[in-house]
């Protein structure tokens, strides 16, 4: 049932030097005619449908579940509950279990009879059609003890407690550096301001769905939307207990996800057990409703930045302390401090997290975790003290420039953020900035700019890819990692082209499938630089054999050359000193009777290669840094918004983004994923908001519907540039990604923008009309 992407001539130029040109998508015909088959699209025979019913209470013990009138429907093949659902190996309801499954949360609905959060699964209905299960579990009828539920940290009743760590990476729930209390006391400029961020959900247009089909009874393969097939692949494996290499995980093409599958959420396994339990292969897709409730969140949550500056606008002390919601199991939290102490040259930093537990599923990595809601708080912070102080938003920025890492003392593997900054001021003509609050009107409207710095670091990430070069001329090329839809098919068949010095339509670039070698997750902006590195170092062991090969062959011009003085130019071997004398990849394989030679590769994060920025046939040379440097990507945002000062609607009119992200291997794509960052940060600054009913801890918006996201109406055209930057230390690519960054300092920019044309700051995101008015009025 495998199907790959159609290949195609392309537009690319000829070979060498596609790496970086605006190359269309390669799967861009099978995704406009239909041929690409999504998790929920392939046609297994036998198939049959599962739909989950969630719990109507946030809170209690499920009492009894009368399944009769659902068993009695035609076509219903199985109601499966806590009572009666095939039991797993192993679960995450433990901190052991969870540790060894990798859970995005420490519970596992349909394992007991308790119910913790609304929406929980309590049923699977497994029927012939879906419209059939659909109704039958409309019909399955559960009893419940409810109990008075808690909704979030605002609650009275909630208990506020600080985490010895927070999140899966045991970021510390404690940072100091330096005295900062003592720091900011002595400041002669205080600042001190709380910023809230409601609760977003990811809603990617593909919703989360599983296929998963029993081969054997002990061999499974699932079709899973997901961002990381490996992960899923080994959560599935220990929860089953099974060997890892007998569960296979297909991804071959994603309809989005910005973190929301970036873990193996209940859905998966649920599927999974429910194959067991009917012997067929069952298809479980979730509801735009249920998406609300089965995939994580965006925590709601609630920062305090306190800044001690000099009256020049130097910062002497940042102190920030953030509270949020959490799940009754999991210590899981943004660390939105850790952009806040990076990003400016500060003597003295603190921050302390604070959770509360609530009724709610654990929520998860949304864009840009940490860094998009930390950002908010000091970008808007700094702006504040630019205004105080008489500065411009721009000027104070540049007054404290981090020319070093500020968490560490590490110099920075490269940093072009002062060319961010005057690239993006120019293309804006921020020089005509009015430098008074308030006082740039067109009619009605109130004009204002705002502008934010962006940052996000580079993860520590390590992957593995296989190249197949033919005698033919044509080559494969293998990594077992996805395709968000941001372009990895594109950009990867562009790497392999350069490195073997072919065209692109010479190259079929295969992922999205654990039999294929191990990446990693397509997330964290760690998916393109390790992946592409992994290529390019398994092209690299593709010509080295070729070189051997030719040095060892008494026909070949090469014959007795040392290693050290033969190169690739193209698809040739030449001699460095005379580029004459030389042969054909193809010759020397025909010759020595090879139909095709296989490389293989391990690209990583924080091993940059002598070669490294200059792909091509050529040899990897050795690793530079081991941890040496400080890895991170740059950028800034500007912004301008039209204010109706009667109406408080928010426009934004214009939009410049520049960002320095290393190595750019598509200008294309490249754009497309500032542009989408982009607006996702404004959806996120102008209206995103689930609203969780404080008595029921229910979701009041959870549909597309009511939960508002941006349109094309919302948004202007978009001006977008990058900084042309060789990183020598960051990977064999110099790749640093750009698909978190891109959201990063977003909803700032646009909140500094409404300061400007209103002279009225709101710190509670979303910006909303009413917020606005309010503070208007004041």
């Amino acid at each position: 049932m495998d199907t790959e992407p159609r290949f195609f001539e392309t537009n690319a130029p000829g070979t060498g030097g596609v790496v970086g040109q605006p190359l269309s998508r390669v799967d861009g015909y099978d995704k406009v005619t239909g041929k690409a088959k999504y998790s929920a699209e392939f046609p297994l025979t036998d198939l049959v449908y599962g739909v989950l019913k969630g719990s109507e209470i946030a809170k209690g013990k499920i009492q009894s579940i009368d399944t009769t009138a659902a068993m009695k429907e035609p076509g219903v093949l199985a109601v499966l509950t806590h009572q009666n659902l095939p039991k797993l190996a192993k679960t995450p309801n433990d901190q052991e279990g969870k540790k060894a499954i990798g859970a995005p949360m420490g519970f596992l609905p349909l394992t007991s009879d308790m119910v913790h959060y609304a929406g929980q699964p309590v049923a699977l209905v497994v029927a012939d059609t879906f419209e059939r299960a659909t109704h039958a579990a409309s019909l399955v009828r559960v009893q419940y003890a409810a109990e008075k539920p808690l909704a979030s940290y605002l609650d009275p009743k909630a208990e506020i407690f600080n985490p010895e760590k927070v999140q899966d990476d045991k970021t510390k729930g404690f940072t100091r550096r330096g005295d900062a209390r003592a720091a900011l006391a002595a400041a002669p400029i205080k600042h001190s301001a709380t910023y809230t961020h409601a609760i977003n959900h990811h809603n990617p247009m593909e919703p989360g769905s599983t296929t998963a089909i029993w081969e054997a009874a002990d061999r499974l393969t699932v079709y899973e939307s997901t961002q990381g097939i490996t992960r899923t692949q080994k959560s599935l494996a220990t929860m089953l207990g099974l060997p890892q290499e007998q569960v296979r995980v297909v991804t071959k093409y994603l309809g989005g996800g910005f973190g929301c599958k970036g873990s193996s959420w209940p859905h998966t396994v649920l599927t999974v057990q429910a194959a067991k339990a009917v012997n067929r292969p069952v298809k479980l897709v979730l509801t735009r409703q249920q998406m609300f409730t089965g995939m994580g969140h965006r925590e709601d949550q609630t920062q305090t930045l306190q800044v001690g500056a000099t009256k020049e606008g130097k910062l002497l002390a940042l102190v920030h302390e953030k509270t949020s919601t959490t799940s009754p199991w999991d210590n899981y939290a943004e660390p939105n401090s850790r952009i806040i102490n990076l990003l400016y040259d500060c003597p003295t930093f603190e921050s302390s997290y604070q959770l509360a537990r609530a009724n709610v599923m654990t929520s998860t990595f949304t864009r840009a975790p940490g860094e998009a809601p930390g950002s908010f708080a000091i970008e808007c912070s700094l702006d504040d003290i630019a205004n105080q102080l008489g500065i411009d938003p721009l000027e104070i920025r540049l007054r404290n420039y981090a020319e070093k890492d500020p968490t560490n003392g590490k110099p920075w593997s490269s940093k072009s953020l002062k060319q961010c900054y005057a690239r993006g001021a120019e293309l804006f003509g921020w020089s005509k900035r009015n430098p008074q609050n308030g006082a740039t009107r067109d009619g009605k409207y109130l004009i204002g700019y705002g502008m934010a710095t962006a940052s996000y670091p580079v993860h520590n990430s390590q992957g593995t890819a296989r190249v197949r070069l033919y005698a033919d001329g044509h080559a494969v090329v293998q990594s077992g990692a996805t395709d968000l839809g941001t372009g990895t098919y594109t950009v990867m068949t562009q790497v392999a082209a350069d490195a073997l010095g072919l065209t692109p339509d010479k190259i079929r670039f295969e992922l999205g499938d654990s039999r294929l070698p191990t990446a990693p997750n397509s997330g964290g902006s760690v998916a393109a630089g390790t992946v592409s590195s992994s290529v390019y170092v398994a092209a690299q062991e593709v010509w080295q054999k070729l070189k051997k090969l030719a040095i060892a062959d008494k026909k070949s011009p090469l014959f007795r050359a040392k290693m050290e003085d033969v190169v690739v130019e193209k698809n040739r071997l030449v001699l460095k000193a005379n580029k004459q004398k030389g042969e054909d990849f193809a010759a020397l394989m025909k010759r020595n009777e090879m139909s095709d030679i296989e490389g293989t590769g391990n690209g990583k994060y924080g091993a940059g290669y002598e070669t490294g920025m200059a792909p091509g046939p050529a040899d990897s040379g050795h690793e530079k840094d081991a941890g040496g440097h400080s890895m991170h990507s740059f950028g800034a945002h500007f912004c301008e918004v039209r204010v109706d000062a009667e109406l408080g609607t928010v426009r934004v009119t214009r939009w410049v983004s520049v960002h320095a992200a290393g190595r750019i291997l598509n200008a294309k794509t490249a754009r497309s994923q500032i542009i989408g960052g982009s607006i996702f940060g404004i959806g996120a600054a102008l209206m995103e908001e689930t609203y969780r009913d404080q008595n029921y801890a229910r979701y009041t918006n959870a549909s597309l519907g009511e939960y508002h996201i941006p349109v094309n109406a919302d948004i202007p055209e978009m001006t977008v540039e990058f900084i042309d930057e060789h990183d020598p230390y960051i990977n064999a690519m110099g790749v640093k990604g750009i698909g978190e960054i891109s959201m990063v300092g977003v909803s700032a920019a646009v909140a500094n923008a409404v300061f400007h044309a209103t002279g009225k700051r709101v710190r509670e995101l979303p910006i909303t009309p009413d917020k606005v008015m309010g503070a208007l009025a004041v």
